[in-house]
């Protein structure tokens, strides 16, 4: 049986040591930035590659980790995203390394600046945060470390305390592959998260809530401290008329039983032709009936994070019942003592119920019928801007006149999530559902300072800026009033 695990109070933690401990290592690693402040390419590629080969290397450990913070969470989920997922991101940082390191040329004005070369160089920041969330503990912490190292930097990852398992096994991992002046891990409780955004960080990045997001740009301002904040928020679907079919809805229905709903990127709700809610209720329920069986007390379900959490869920789904709402439960009675919850449609529930309000992250999906497309994008327009968002429709055209008149941090058609796990595609939030990106490229740069450099050649006219303002300042002026005005203004013309 698995052994659950359960994060102790904050009262109970004496996080004096751990804070003290989180300075030593800042200064650690400010101090090792300083004496090499822009490693080569062959130097990082390596910390990639150690990184990948970290993961494939603890994926027991990684499995039983994770099964002991959550309480139940399929072993193959576990290798597919915070074992293989990760690994995979890094091998492909590493084979695109020397493209995103080199110099991005800029174009010069030849009759200005002669024989000039400018162009922006992509250096490290130096120090970075990373705080990561009990949801993914390795995909949040190991997975935006390949660009933070891709890009140069040394980094300190703070664990979320609701996952303690996870936490002591990335600090042992961690500590066996690099050295601290590199990569470390500072684990403890509520007073080191508190005091975590507090520090002098060259970066950093925070992934939870919109709410303790704030408080972290806030706490990061103090320094002036530049942030990326991964927020989650209500992710919609969108199924559009004529695309209400099994295999749309298994989509959708799946998506939503990932980590049981306890993904930034799941769906929150979904809106569907009012002429089409039954459709989808009855292929959700065959989905449910033919594919995943007692799913609630099955080794698919993933556990609720805490029995807080759990009972959280529990209260939603009562609200919305006492409401008069139409509230449909899918897959089985669930477990207890693992906190696994079976799935709970809600049809059509009144907007001020708390699921209409409040990010769900769990097994529960309203079901909201529409009559017209563009009265169900103006519901969208009018909430938040979420993380994700995604549409589904047999004419691409309808798609992109979803995509043209929303606004999200990432979206798919015809699918959901995808946008989260491709390694080359940039992930991050917009207004209440964050700011900057990770992955690929774009994660790169978002850990690098972009340098515009200029290197003086030959033939210019540079010194024309500098005083004393004479003949050749008021050639170049002329010239361009000249060339502004037209031929007519030129002296002489009639």
């Amino acid at each position: 049986m698995t052994v659950l695990v359960s994060p102790p109070p904050d009262a109970d933690v004496d996080d004096g040591p751990a804070i003290a401990e989180l300075h030593r290592l800042h200064a650690v690693q400010h101090e090792a930035f300083l004496a090499n402040p822009n490693p080569d390419a062959e130097t990082r590629q390596g910390h990639l590659m150690a990184l990948a080969g970290m993961l494939l290397g603890h994926r027991e450990q990684i499995r039983a980790a994770m099964s002991a913070d959550f309480g139940s969470h399929p072993d193959l989920f576990t290798d597919l995203v915070e074992v293989l997922g990760v690994a995979g991101r890094a091998a492909f940082a590493a084979e695109q390394l020397s493209t995103w390191m080199a110099e991005d040329q800029r174009p010069t004005d030849p009759a200005l600046y002669g024989t000039a070369r400018a162009g922006i160089r992509y250096q490290p920041k130096g120090v970075v945060g990373n705080i990561v969330p009990w949801n993914f503990p390795f995909d949040l912490s190991v997975g935006p470390l390949v660009e933070m190292l891709a890009a140069g930097n040394r980094v300190v990852i703070k664990p979320s305390d609701y996952t303690p398992a996870c936490a002591e096994l990335l600090r042992e991992m961690i500590s066996k592959t690099f050295p601290e002046d590199l990569v470390a891990v500072s684990v403890g409780g509520l007073a080191l998260a508190k005091e975590f955004p507090t520090l002098r960080w060259d970066h950093l990045l925070y992934t939870g809530s919109p709410t303790i997001g704030r408080q972290i740009a806030l706490a990061a301002a103090q320094n002036l401290v530049p942030v990326t904040l991964e927020l989650g928020g209500k992710c919609p679907a969108i199924l559009t008329a004529g695309s209400v079919d099994a295999d749309a809805v298994r989509s959708v229905v799946g998506t939503k039983l990932i980590k049981n709903g306890q993904m930034c990127i799941s769906v929150d709700y979904v809106l569907v032709p009012r002429a089409d809610v039954e459709t989808f209720v009855a292929h959700a329920q065959r989905y449910l009936d033919d594919e995943l069986p007692g799913y609630a007390s099955s080794a698919d379900c993933t556990g609720i994070i805490t029995e807080r959490h759990r009972e959280r869920i529990v209260d939603l789904v009562d609200e919305a019942r006492a409401s008069g709402a139409r509230v449909i439960s899918l897959g089985g009675q669930g477990d207890p003592e693992t906190r696994r919850l079976p799935l709970t449609l809600v049809i059509d529930p009144p907007g001020d119920l708390r699921i209409m309000a409040e990010e769900i992250f769990g097994p529960v999906l309203p079901v909201i019928g529409y009559d017209d497309l563009d009265d169900a994008i103006a519901e969208i327009n009018a909430g938040e801007r979420p993380l994700g968002l995604y549409v589904y429709a047999r004419d691409a055209a309808i798609a992109e006149h979803v995509l043209r008149t929303t606004t999200s941090g990432g979206a798919c058609v015809n699918v959901c999530a995808v946008q989260g796990a491709l390694p080359s595609l940039g992930f991050g939030g917009i207004g209440n559902s964050g700011t900057g990106r990770h992955h690929g490229i774009e994660g790169f740069r978002e850990f690098s300072n972009p340098r515009g450099v200029v290197v003086r050649g030959t033939g210019d006219l540079a010194d024309a800026f500098l005083p004393p303002y004479g003949p050749v300042a008021q050639a170049i002026v002329d010239s361009v009033f000249q060339a502004a005005a037209g031929p007519e203004a030129a002296p002489g013309s009639v």
